[in-house]
């Protein structure tokens, strides 16, 4: 009797941390509570994750062993002659796995908010690395479109990191779009001069930190992620100079002075930003 209350007991402190009710540290000292310490000390593993494993195992059915062993011949069969593929369905398989980590990324964020979210990074970097990597078997080697397949993930970065609540993807995305519009510039530009240059950016960090305050009164996440974006559109000009432009000469003072015109701006308008991404 008493060992099956101890069960019981153990199961529903399983079910406790499957379901977030307490931490997981109190969890593991319930358990180590009521869990015969000959019985860890012989089984390795923590009794629960062991048992679930093993119930797991003793539980499947035929169908449900089929169905695994045959997704993992067809990822395997996938991987190994996805270079074969016709290009509409090499296209067609990258759209399928990067909808279906993004889904299962989505149904498993309650249980799991790192895994969810890995799982969702997994999709996104395979939409990108995917693409170039369709690009390159097909010889698309013109920069137009590796700069297409960057913009379209960085608008779609955008769109699902506010529609699902991710703030790193969303600055991501606008990152992205940075590093787009900066390319563009490098490829449809002569050599600038420097306050070319800043009036090529110092706009687009305005517009951004217009937004941050137009749209902090419906989403403050949104705007705190604009505010960031704005900050780092403010510096672009001083890494556009020094990576694509390759000149150095006054790059340190222009840095000084536009850390100390953005230091005093954030300090004269602290009571205004401050609420836009509080």
């Amino acid at each position: 009797m008493n060992q099956e209350r101890r069960q019981i007991i153990v199961r529903e402190i399983d079910h406790w941390r499957r379901s977030k009710l307490l931490p997981d540290q109190y969890c593991d000292f319930l358990l180590n509570l009521y869990v015969d310490p000959e019985e860890q000390r012989d089984s390795g593993p923590p009794l629960h994750t062991v048992g679930k494993a093993i119930a797991a195992v003793q539980k499947a059915t035929g169908k449900q062993w089929l169905f695994t062993f045959g997704t993992f011949t067809l990822i395997s069969f996938v991987v190994l002659y996805f270079s074969r593929f016709h290009p509409v369905l090499q296209i067609a398989v990258l759209a399928a796995s990067v909808v279906g980590f993004l889904w299962v990324g989505k149904r498993l964020r309650n249980r799991s908010e790192a895994f969810s979210l890995a799982l969702t990074g997994i999709g996104m970097l395979l939409l990108l690395g995917g693409g170039l990597h369709i690009q390159e078997l097909h010889g698309l080697h013109h920069w137009g479109f590796r700069t297409g397949l960057l913009a379209f993930s960085s608008i779609f970065w955008v769109v699902y990191g506010i529609m699902a609540r991710i703030q790193v993807l969303h600055l991501c995305g606008w990152l992205a779009g940075l590093l787009v519009y900066g390319w563009m510039l490098s490829r449809f530009t002569d050599i600038p001069t420097w306050y070319e240059i800043q009036l090529y950016w110092l706009p687009l960090a305005i517009l951004f930190g217009w937004s941050s305050w137009f749209l902090h009164r419906w989403t403050k996440p949104v705007s705190g992620i604009l505010f960031v974006t704005c900050a780092l559109a403010w510096f672009m000009p001083e890494l556009y100079t020094l990576v694509i432009v390759k000149e150095s000469v006054w790059l340190e003072v222009q840095l000084l002075i536009k850390i100390a015109i953005g230091g005093g701006l954030l300090f004269t308008l602290r009571k205004q930003w401050m609420v836009w991404v509080a």
